[in-house]
C-alpha cells in the first residue's frame, strides 16, 4: 500500500493519543433539593450520534461483533462500572432491577437513539452521590474514632460485590471517612514537620514559595472538599452522561475505540496537530490554597500575551464566554476552567484576575480573542552527548520524539502543517552534519500518533522494504512499504529507547528497526498497543475513534498485547498494571505469515556481549540502583488491598516506607558526591523546591534529571559497544 492512499476523509491513526475518559467521579450540587430537581435531558445531535455510533460499532468494528443482547449486557456492566467502580454508590437491588429492565436492551436502544434508560440510571447516580456527600458532612460533624488496630477496610473494590443494603453501604462510607482522616491528620503532621524544615532551612527552598497548605483541620479539609464536590454536581451536563453512556459501548469492544464530546475533542486534536485553539497560557492549582487556580506561563506572541493585561501569578476567579455572564470558577478543578477558556479561533472570552495578595474587589476583567496555538515545546528535539571512554572523547546525538503529530487537516487545506517526519528528518541531518558516533532515537513515553508519519520515519533510517504490516476485520492484509526509492537520511550506527509508555506507532517504529537489526532497542517492554483507529470527525456531535485493523511486525507477530522486548533490558519505572496487558477488553496477540524484507544489520549475536556489558556498569551506576530500589519499595505495596483503621499503625508503616526511600534516596546522593538530607521533612521540601521551579520552566529548558539521562547514558554506551564489538581491532 502505498503512503499517499492513507491520508482520507477520516484520518488513519495509531491510536496512542486517543487518551481514555475519566470524567470526574466527584460532581455534585449546592443541595439536595437543587440536585433532584435537575433533570438532564439528551439533545437531538446526541440522540444522533448515539445512532451513528451504535450503528459504527455494530458494523464496522474489528472484531465484527454484533451489537447483540449479550454485547448490551456487558455495555450496562461497563457504564455501571465507570460510575461507580468501587461498588460503593449502586446497591446490588438496584444493580439486579437495572439488568432486568435494560441489559438485553441496552444496545439495541443506543442504535435507535434512546438514550433514556442511561439518563434514568445517571440521574439515580447523582441522588445517591449527593446522599453520599450529605452522609460524610454529617458524619464529619461527630467525633470519630481514628484508633481501631482490629478494624481494616477494603481498597480495592473493583471487583467486589455491591453492597446488598443501605447499613452495609453506610458503613462501608464510615470506613472511607475514618481512612481519609487517618490520611489527613498524617500529612497534616508531615507538613507541618516539613515547613519547619523549611524555617530552620531557607536554603531548602532553593528560592522557591513553598508556603504549606491553608491552615485547617483534617476535619475542616475534608468538610470544605465535600462541600466543593456537592456543589459540582450543580455544573454536570448532558455531555458528561452521554460521553460515560457512549464510552461503555466502545469499551465493550475495545480500549481504544473512544467518544470525545466536542470540549474533548479539542483537547484530541490539540495533541493529533500540536495545536490549541485558545488565549496562550498554562495554568494550575495555586500553591497552598487548592481554591484559586493560577496563570504559570504565558505563551510568547499568543493572545493573552499581547493583551499586556495578563500576568504570570494571575489568579483566575472567573470566565465568561462572549456576551455571556462571569461564571464564577473559584474552587473549580484547572481542567474545568481549561474547558471554559478554550474555544474556536476568533471568539472571545473574558477571563476575571486577581494579582498575588490582591483584594478581591482589586480584580479586573480581560477580554481576549481566542487564537490557534502552535505548541513548540512539545514537538521533536535534538541534543549531544558526550562520553569518554579509554581515553577517547565521542559524541552522539539523541532525538527526542514525544509523539507521531500531524495536522492532517492542515495539510489537507495547504496550509502550513507541523509533521513529526519533516522535523525528526531535519534533525538526523543536523546530528549528521556534527559527525556523530552514533544516534538515540527516544521514543520513551512516546503515544503514538500518525501511521502515515512514522512509515516516513522509518524510510529515513531503513534502505527499503516492508515497515508494517496491517490487518483488517475480514482478514485482508495490507504491507505498508518505505517506497522513497533507497533514499536513507541517516545509516550510521543505530539506537531506540523505549518504555512501557511507548505506545503504538513507537512500537511500530521499535519492531521494525528490531526486525531489519537496523539498530539496538533499548530499555523496557512497550505498551503493547498493537491497533489502528479511524478518527471519525463529521458525526453530529463531537468525535470519536474506532479500532478497525491491528498493526504486526513484518516478521508476523503482532504488537498487540505483548509489546516490543527490548534487545537490551533496563529497569522497568512503571508499575505493571499501566500497559495493554493490564486493560481491560484488549485484544488478543497473534500472527500472520512474515512479510519478505532483507536485514540490512546483524545485532543478535552481539546482544549476549552487549547485555552483559550493560548489566556490569548497571550494578555499579547510582542511578540505576536508585531506580531498582525504589522499584521494590513500590513493589512492596502493590498487594496490599485493605488498610488497618488506626491512625498509629498506619503512621508506622508509612514511616517505615518512608525510611526506606530516604535511604535509597541518600544512597545515591552520597555516591554522586552530594549531601545526604537530614531526615525526610528535608528530603520532601528539596522535591517540592526541585518540582516547583521546573514548573515554571518550558519544556525544552527543563534540564533533564539524573536518573532520566541515565538511560540515555547507557544506550550510549550501548551503542559504543556495538561499534567496538564489531570492529574489535579499530583505533
Amino acid at each position: 500500500m502505498k503512503l499517499q492512499t492513507i491520508a482520507c476523509a477520516v484520518a488513519i491513526a495509531t491510536g496512542g493519543f486517543f487518551f481514555s475518559h475519566v470524567i470526574n467521579e466527584a460532581i455534585a450540587a449546592n443541595d439536595t433539593t437543587a440536585v433532584t430537581a435537575k433533570t438532564i435531558v439528551p439533545t437531538q445531535e446526541q440522540a444522533l450520534v448515539s445512532r451513528q455510533l451504535a450503528t459504527l460499532v455494530d458494523r464496522q468494528h474489528y472484531l465484527n461483533m454484533r451489537l447483540d443482547a449479550a454485547t448490551s449486557a456487558r455495555i450496562l456492566d461497563f457504564y455501571l462500572d465507570s460510575l461507580d467502580p468501587e461498588h460503593t454508590i449502586f446497591l446490588a437491588p438496584e444493580v439486579e432491577s437495572y439488568k432486568k429492565k435494560y441489559g438485553t436492551t441496552f444496545g439495541a436502544a443506543l442504535k435507535g437513539g434512546d438514550l433514556s434508560g442511561p439518563y434514568a440510571i445517571h440521574a439515580q447516580y447523582r441522588e445517591r452521590l449527593t446522599q453520599f456527600y450529605q452522609f460524610m458532612l454529617d458524619e464529619l460533624k461527630k467525633p470519630q474514632n481514628l484508633n481501631q488496630p482490629n478494624v481494616t477496610i477494603e481498597t480495592d473494590r473493583e471487583k467486589a460485590p455491591f453492597f446488598k443494603t443501605a447499613a452495609e453501604q453506610q458503613n462501608q462510607w464510615r470506613k472511607m471517612l475514618i481512612s481519609q482522616l487517618i490520611n489527613l491528620t498524617i500529612s497534616k503532621q508531615e507538613e507541618q514537620a516539613k515547613q519547619k524544615a523549611l524555617k530552620d532551612n531557607p536554603e531548602l527552598a532553593n528560592g522557591q514559595d513553598l508556603a504549606g497548605p491553608e491552615d485547617l483541620t483534617p476535619v475542616q479539609t475534608l468538610t470544605k472538599r465535600y462541600t466543593r464536590q456537592l456543589e459540582r454536581i450543580s455544573r454536570i451536563k448532558s455531555d458528561d452522561v452521554l460521553d460515560k453512556t457512549l464510552n461503555a459501548m466502545m469499551l465493550t469492544y475495545d480500549p481504544h475505540s473512544n467518544y470525545f464530546p466536542p470540549v474533548d475533542a479539542m483537547e484530541l486534536n490539540r495533541q493529533t496537530t500540536l495545536q490549541l485553539e485558545g488565549i496562550g497560557v498554562s495554568i494550575r492549582p495555586e500553591r497552598g490554597n487548592e481554591d484559586y487556580t493560577k496563570i504559570e506561563t504565558i505563551v510568547e506572541g499568543g493572545p493573552a500575551g499581547k493583551t499586556g493585561q495578563v500576568k504570570s501569578g494571575d489568579r483566575i476567579i472567573g470566565v465568561a464566554q462572549d456576551g455571556d455572564k462571569m461564571v464564577d470558577v473559584i474552587g473549580w478543578p484547572s481542567n474545568e476552567i481549561v474547558g471554559l477558556i478554550r474555544g474556536k479561533r476568533g471568539t472571545k472570552v473574558t477571563v476575571r484576575l486577581l494579582g498575588p495578595g490582591a483584594a478581591m474587589n482589586q480584580a479586573r476583567n480581560v477580554t481576549i480573542v481566542r487564537d490557534v496555538i502552535q505548541e513548540e515545546d512539545a514537538g521533536v528535539r535534538s541534543r549531544t552527548v558526550e562520553l569518554t571512554r579509554d581515553g577517547k572523547k565521542h559524541t552522539l546525538g539523541v532525538i527526542e520524539i514525544p509523539s507521531f503529530y500531524l495536522n492532517y487537516r492542515a495539510r489537507r487545506a495547504g496550509t502550513e502543517y507541523r509533521s513529526v517526519a519533516v522535523d525528526t528528518n531535519n534533525a538526523l541531518k543536523s546530528l549528521a552534519a556534527k559527525n556523530v558516533d552514533g544516534i538515540i532515537i527516544d521514543l520513551r513515553n512516546n503515544p503514538g500518533g500518525s501511521l502515515e508519519e512514522v512509515a516516513r520515519m522509518l524510510g529515513q533510517v531503513v534502505k527499503s522494504g516492508p515497515v508494517v504490516q496491517i490487518r483488517d476485520g475480514n482478514g485482508n492484509v495490507s504491507v505498508f512499504e518505505d517506497e522513497d526509492g533507497g533514499a536513507q537520511t541517516y545509516a550510521g550506527p543505530l539506537a531506540v529507547m523505549i518504555n512501557l509508555a511507548s505506545a503504538s506507532a513507537s512500537e511500530i517504529y521499535s519492531a521494525a528497526i528490531q526486525d531489519y537489526e537496523r539498530g539496538i532497542v533499548i530499555g523496557s517492554t512497550t505498551t503493547g498497543k498493537g491497533t489502528a483507529q479511524v478518527q471519525l470527525d463529521s458525526l453530529a456531535y463531537g468525535q470519536a475513534t474506532l479500532t478497525q485493523r491491528k498493526f504486526y511486525r513484518i516478521t508476523g507477530g503482532s504488537t498487540q498485547n505483548k509489546g516490543v522486548v527490548p534487545d537490551v533490558q533496563l529497569v522497568d519505572i512503571y508499575n505493571e498494571e499501566f500497559g495493554e496487558r493490564k486493560a481491560k477488553n484488549a485484544l488478543k496477540w497473534d500472527t500472520i505469515p512474515t512479510a519478505p524484507f532483507k536485514r540490512e544489520g546483524s545485532i543478535k549475536p552481539y546482544l549476549p556481549q552487549l547485555n552483559q556489558l550493560s548489566q556490569q556498569r548497571v550494578a555499579v551506576d547510582p542511578q540505576f540502583k536508585y531506580l531498582e530500589q525504589r522499584k521494590q519499595i513500590a513493589k512492596s505495596t502493590e498487594d496490599k488491598k485493605t488498610a488497618v483503621l488506626d491512625l498509629e499503625q498506619r503512621k508506622a508503616e508509612l514511616i517505615a516506607l518512608e525510611q526506606k526511600t530516604l535511604t535509597a534516596e541518600n544512597q545515591r546522593r552520597q555516591a554522586t558526591g552530594l549531601k545526604p538530607y537530614a531526615n525526610w521533612e528535608s528530603y520532601q521540601a528539596s522535591i517540592d523546591a526541585l518540582a516547583e521551579s521546573r514548573a515554571k520552566m518550558k519544556a525544552a529548558q527543563r534540564p533533564p534529571l539524573p536518573e532520566d539521562e541515565a538511560f540515555v547514558t547507557e544506550a550510549a554506551n550501548t551503542l559504543l559497544d556495538y561499534s567496538k564489538l564489531q570492529a574489535p581491532t579499530a583505533k
